[in-house]
């Protein structure tokens, strides 16, 4: 049962094939079985889950329509769960436990969903790899020698492993999409915006994006309609329609212009990535697509002003951990941290804000330009995730720069306050490859129906590894 999307999930539930006692023990018995290979869990919520999977079985009897009625999901580690300890990977709070729920997790409660545990990151979110976890690194379930992706580490290789069936993530500069990529999931990151902030751990406020990974893009649109909307919790979410993100699934697409970005595509991208992509672009123009080369010109300089903004935001967010009110004291932060708190209070200080932070910030509007300009000509972009197939543990952790990399392809949807969605595209050396593809703002239900398609072509999101 620990292998089946959402949906065939709650197909199964209602005809009362088993239940969700059973769903639950299911994936539980498969975390017991891999966990200790894996490191996807910071906690595991046994007990409650078994408990709370008992009640939605009285509710289903009851006649409940919760849309997420008896699913078992995982959350990310830095989602604050009322009772439920919440870390953010970080021996700073390795003892706390919220009194409140996140705007997500409650939405995701109130749909009837199982919280099964707590997943491992990046500590503070910070990490493309998740080797900068304070509780040990999480390891890629097709490969137990290589990195998962970061920062949402643990939530990819859960969902990856069959541990539970949906997992939310937050993606500052790709820390959905990169994992999803590196484990073979489905990973999305909405609109800036879309998705409430309130009660997630802040790593850098005005980038950070509430997202989710999924088996399949159906899970992924059912879940987003379940999560968006305006909060009064979080002033960044505008009071935006939202709609049934499936509706579109089985309209035809073949009037979706589709905008390939010569940037995306240079000197460093994998070889053996760079063909897996444009086989499935081929695919994609065999049904009628309208497929083209883009230029977005500025797109070399946004992880040099993502990596002055992001640390500037993350300076100013980390202050409040002073040990004072909960927590302990500053000097349990690892050297990641520390690395991006003196980096962020660098750029901001006097003589320094003008020639980094303002420089950056202009940077980044030249960006968001960009892609108003190529959005003018496409509806759609289409690009890698990672220029590079799932490294080593070990590989890059002594190299912050080499680490940085990582997320060339990605930032720049942050940036520009963008959708995004990673979907697998194939396999190269027998490890996952994925395909990134980019929205306008607040079109997620397009970019879902794209996504959709292309999941159908190309037919990868049902290869699973082997553990």
């Amino acid at each position: 049962m620990n292998k089946l999307t959402i949906g065939q999930a709650l197909k199964g539930l209602k005809e009362k094939k088993f239940s969700a006692v059973e769903l639950t023990q299911a994936c539980l018995k498969r975390i017991k079985k891999f966990e200790p290979k894996i490191n996807a869990f910071i906690t595991i919520c046994e007990k409650n889950a078994l408990e709370n999977a008992r009640k939605t079985d009285n509710a289903r009897q009851r006649g409940s329509q919760q849309p997420l009625l008896g699913i078992p999901m995982a959350v990310k580690d830095n989602f604050s769960t009322w009772g439920i300890k919440t870390t953010a990977a970080s021996n700073v709070l390795e003892n706390y436990i919220p009194v409140y729920d996140a705007t997500v997790v409650k939405k995701l409660k109130e749909a009837g969903a199982i919280i099964i545990g707590k997943t491992n990151l990046d500590a503070w979110a910070h990490g493309s790899s998740g080797e900068n976890s304070d509780f040990e690194p999480t390891k890629n379930p097709w490969d137990l020698s290589r990195v998962p992706g970061g920062s949402s580490s643990g939530s990819a290789a859960a969902v990856a492993a069959e541990m539970c069936l949906a997992a939310t993530g937050s993606d500052t500069g790709g820390s959905v999409r990169l994992p999803a990529a590196f484990c073979g999931v489905v990973g999305l990151k909405p609109t800036y915006g879309r998705v409430s902030r309130y009660g997630v751990i802040a790593m850098a406020s005005s980038l950070d994006s509430i997202g989710h990974l999924t088996k399949d893009v159906r899970d992924s649109a059912l879940i987003l309609s379940i999560t968006s909307g305006h909060d009064p919790l979080d002033a960044t979410t505008p009071d935006v329609p939202v709609p049934d993100y499936t509706k579109k699934f089985n309209q035809p697409i073949n009037r979706i212009r589709v905008g390939i970005p010569k940037e995306y595509f240079i000197k460093g991208l994998n070889p053996k990535i760079k063909e897996k992509i444009n086989e499935a672009i081929k695919k994609i123009e065999k049904l009628g697509i309208k497929v083209g080369e883009i230029s977005l010109p500025h797109t070399q300089y946004a992880l040099a002003a993502y990596y002055i903004i992001q640390p500037s935001e993350v300076s100013s967010n980390l202050a409040r951990y002073d040990g004072i009110r909960y927590g302990f004291p500053r000097q349990k932060f690892a050297d990641e941290a520390k690395r991006r708190i003196m980096l962020g209070a660098y750029t901001l200080s006097a003589g320094y804000y003008e020639a980094y932070y303002l420089q950056a910030m202009k940077v980044r509007t030249l960006i968001k330009k960009d892609f108003e300009n190529a959005f003018k000509k496409v509806d759609l972009i289409l690009a890698p995730v990672s220029p590079d197939l799932p490294f080593k543990l070990g590989e890059k952790i002594d190299d912050p720069l080499q680490m940085y990399l990582s997320d060339v392809f990605t930032v720049p949807a942050n940036l520009a306050g963008l959708p995004g969605l990673s979907l697998p595209a194939g396999m190269v050396d027998n490890l996952p490859v994925g395909m990134q593809i980019i929205g306008q703002q607040f079109d997620e239900a397009r970019l879902f129906q794209f996504a959709f398609t292309c999941e159908q072509v190309i037919n990868w999101h049902q290869k699973k590894p082997k553990l």
